[in-house]
């Protein structure tokens, strides 16, 4: 049986938002770029507020000044850009940029990883937490709490963009994307947004003020690294992999996102199970 399909007539049309939501001159702002900036500043707002909250934390004492964390969003937006354009680099298209380096400071063209930006983010949060003094852990788990919104709005933006869509199928809420040949295919950019931000939120926000993992560090940020590395590893069976490289390993399923999740699974599961409360905190800020 062919794995391609024919258009079928109960499919959804792709709603050809402008990828672009205000252009002045040269100067275009798009929203790919949008979801990138407000996912940060929703980080920073998100984390400061449960850094703030003594009822979240062992003793009520506090971990971190809030304030801290107004220095720290800095740090996490070189982290965001550096480490995720150096991993689609390194991970998914070395050969073009070996041989066109210039292009890798072509930023607006398109190109980041998921991965790698969380490699550079932890980089900073070790290098700020150590100059600080702010238990490193503890500052993983509140920016982590509020990560999964940046990834939503930015897996909604690939979306509008025509990119990074799924595999040809025929289920009723397939669509046919512009750039993505004469098939329906899964809209799995917004399978990712659903789990990845949506739920995996929403899972972070039981943790932190039901649960009260807070106050186990660790836990809030592997149950993230679990959560996400999960969730992509489910969506990569619907999504099309990335031209430049297909399926890996002679396969025709095995993708660079499952393989670079499957650490994170382990990871987490592993900050998770080795987790415990602490009882002596870092004096609290005055």
């Amino acid at each position: 049986m062919n794995e391609y399909f024919l258009l079928p007539l109960a499919s959804l049309p792709f709603p050809n938002i402008n990828p672009i939501l205000i252009q002045i001159g040269p100067l275009a702002v798009h929203w790919y770029g949008i979801g990138y900036i407000v996912g940060i500043l929703f980080a920073w707002w998100y984390a400061k507020r449960l850094a703030a909250n003594p009822k979240l934390w062992p003793d009520g004492v506090l971990p971190m000044k809030p304030e801290e964390l107004d220095d720290f969003i800095v740090w996490a937006a070189i982290g965001v850009v550096l480490g995720g354009r150096t991993g689609y680099v390194l991970f998914y298209d070395l050969a073009r940029y070996i041989a066109h380096p210039l292009d890798i400071f072509a930023v607006w063209q398109g190109g980041m990883s998921f991965h790698g930006g969380l490699l550079g983010v932890i980089l900073a949060m070790t290098l700020f937490s150590f100059k600080r003094g702010i238990r490193t852990w503890s500052l993983f788990d509140v920016v982590a709490a509020g990560v999964p919104v940046g990834l939503g709005l930015v897996r909604v933006a690939n979306f509008i963009n025509s990119e990074l869509w799924g595999r040809p199928t025929d289920v009723p809420w397939a669509i046919e994307f512009p750039n993505g040949g004469p098939f329906t295919r899964h809209p799995s950019q917004l399978y990712e947004a659903l789990l990845e931000g949506l739920v995996l939120f929403v899972v972070l926000r039981i943790l932190t003020h039901s649960r009260l993992k807070l106050k186990t560090p660790r836990f809030v940020g592997g149950a993230f690294i679990c959560g996400y590395g999960l969730s992509r590893i489910f969506v990569e069976f619907f999504r099309e992999p990335d031209q430049q490289l297909g399926y890996l390993l002679g396969t025709n399923w095995l993708t660079m996102g499952m393989i670079l999740s499957t650490p994170m699974v382990l990871a987490g599961i592993w900050a998770m199970a080795t987790a415990k409360p602490v009882k002596q905190a870092r004096p609290q800020a005055t």
